[in-house]
């Protein structure tokens, strides 16, 4: 019984590990649109949020098989509702994804008022963290868990940095003020993509220790 409970977990980290990789590829393929104003790779980004969804469900019905057919123990347990709570975070990091692309589209006829540099510098922190904590939950490692949740300090710095600019692109010119709203719109979706980031990394500290990162902080 136990065997099979182990062969069904590492099924759970390899559905966990597919979902992680499709995430890393709707963040990079909806950074690319934006930069490139690549209309056509934002509509495919925007239609492979479904995709994301169904991977969602697949998981989480791996997750309630786990727990209705099988006898967990207590650590067991932690980690099959820290994953269950990791897939929630990931299918938002879809709907952003997708939400930057549809913003991408928007402005894929504009002239953008600065080179963007700051906004992809945020989007591959962000990913970083994604690969990062999904790698963190497969090895149970905590000290890459506690990288990670440090990690979005870096994608924060980036976002004030973003919003600094952007102000005073509107300060040097009215005219500016409505591109500038959307480029910060975007920004911020990356900035919560790395806040569901964060909290992957912390519900893996969880499935690890059986306490909250911040109760012990």
């Amino acid at each position: 019984m136990r065997n099979r409970f182990e062969k069904e977990l590492e099924l759970l980290n390899s559905d966990l590990i597919e979902m992680g990789n499709l995430m890393e590829s709707q963040i990079e393929a909806a950074t690319t649109a934006l930069i490139d104003q690549n209309v056509e790779l934002a509509k495919r980004v925007i239609q492979g949020d479904d995709e994301v969804d169904t991977k969602e469900k697949e998981i989480e019905a791996r997750c309630m098989r786990l727990l209705l057919q099988q006898q967990p123990v207590a650590s067991d347990l932690r980690l099959i509702s820290s994953a269950l709570k990791m897939i929630t975070d990931m299918e938002r990091i879809g709907d952003q994804s997708a939400d930057i692309s549809e913003l991408a589209i928007f402005l894929a006829n504009d002239k953008y008022l600065k080179e963007l540099v700051h906004i992809p510098q945020m989007a591959q922190e962000a990913k970083k963290m994604v690969r990062g904590s999904i790698d963190a939950f497969v090895r149970r490692d905590i000290d890459l868990a506690i990288e990670v949740i440090k990690q979005d300090d870096k994608v924060d710095q980036l976002f004030h940095i973003v919003k600094d600019e952007l102000i005073e692109k509107i300060r040097e010119n009215a005219d500016n003020s409505a591109q500038a709203i959307d480029l910060l719109m975007i920004a911020k979706y990356f900035e919560r993509i790395g806040d569901h980031s964060q909290n992957i990394a912390e519900w893996v500290y969880f499935a690890i220790t059986g306490v909250h990162f911040f109760a012990e902080r």
